[in-house]
């Protein structure tokens, strides 16, 4: 269950298609090493486990867990802060930004 209010610090997790979904399915054991692996990058740290995933540019982490011999992998991206686009000059309100 998500938690409503977050902690000062902790950035915001997106899920993207079925992963919560799948990671759910995971045994509990590996759900929370994993759920451990992503709240350490939720404050801005890397879990001893995450690992850069190669081929996959900077950002891009693996999680690899072992588990009653059967091994679990989740990946995750470090996203940095979208940056608006600046603007030299005023725009007046009925300018188009696409004209």
């Amino acid at each position: 269950m998500a938690r409503r209010n977050r902690v000062p610090g902790e950035k915001l997790l997106f899920w993207v298609g079925s992963s919560k979904d799948d990671l759910l399915a995971f045994p509990d054991a590996v759900i929370e090493e994993m759920g451990t692996a992503l709240s350490v990058a939720q404050f801005g740290g890397k879990h001893p486990k995450a690992k850069p995933w190669k081929g996959q540019g900077p950002g891009v982490f693996e999680i690899v867990e072992d588990h009653r011999g059967d091994t679990y992998r989740a990946a995750y991206q470090i996203a940095e802060k979208l940056k608006t686009p600046s603007f030299r000059g005023t725009l007046r309100a009925e300018e188009s930004l696409f004209s």
